[in-house]
């Protein structure tokens, strides 16, 4: 009789190859701590991961698309309009999407994703409204703008150290708001490039001439069973105050 495989992969072939409860054993597989630390090997940093992720024909996800890009457009169009904003940064502008939605009358947008940067600069080619940059390569004369913008990006901000980088050029940039899309406790999760952070926290600790302007809550608050049009994140806008 010819030699069996190992026991723990054999037994592996078996469940998930038997009928009734081979599906079941694969759902589990597939996200359970296997799968969980498979996803943390893979991992090489936020950087990495999203320059991986668009260079393989990914997008910015599922917030910035359907009724959630909407209710996210709605409310900033709406603030730019009534406060007077005339220049917009953002940092972390991803694949388009969501700007395609906007109406700012000036716009720079910024990401540490090169693939990125060369998709948004493409997608708006006929705009010379709309400038966008890699994080490594800002013109020195950048300035300061009405409104800074960092949207669905602090909860991917795995690494302290480029957490803390994010939010001091994030308010460096700010002129007069910042507005922040995020999600606002501190809570580990499953996902290797998902880490919620408490950032009113820091804000109070490390910015203290900004106050909270105001808090917009999501219109599609989190649902597990619909992930992708509902949302963790909620809008806190902030103003200098000097």
């Amino acid at each position: 009789m010819p030699h069996s495989s190992s026991g723990p992969a054999r037994l592996k072939d078996l469940v998930t190859g038997t009928p009734i409860i081979g599906p079941m054993a694969r759902r589990l597989a597939q996200s359970g701590p296997v799968e969980a630390l498979r996803r943390r090997l893979q991992f090489h940093g936020s950087s990495n991961y999203w320059e991986e992720r668009y260079r393989s024909g990914g997008n910015s996800g599922a917030g910035s698309y359907g009724r959630l890009a909407e209710f996210k457009a709605e409310v900033l169009n709406e603030f730019v309009a009534r406060e007077g904003i005339a220049s917009v940064v953002e940092l972390g502008c991803g694949d388009g999407a969501q700007l395609e939605l906007a109406r700012y009358p000036a716009y720079v947008g910024i990401d540490v994703a090169a693939t990125s940067v060369a998709l948004c600069r493409m997608r708006f080619s006929d705009d010379t409204a709309k400038r966008f940059y890699h994080a490594s390569e800002l013109p020195p004369d950048l300035g300061r703008f009405d409104l800074a913008l960092s949207l669905d990006v602090i909860y991917h901000l795995v690494e302290d150290a480029v957490f803390e980088a994010y939010m001091r050029q994030l308010f460096a940039l700010g002129g007069r708001y910042v507005a922040i899309y995020a999600s606002n406790q501190a809570q580990a999760t499953a996902s290797p490039h998902v880490r919620h952070r408490q950032f009113t926290g820091w804000i109070e600790a490390h910015e203290p001439r900004w106050r909270l302007h105001a808090f917009v809550p999501n219109r599609y608050p989190h649902d597990p069973a619909r992930p992708e049009d509902t949302s963790f994140a909620d809008f806190h806008i902030f103003r200098r105050e000097d």
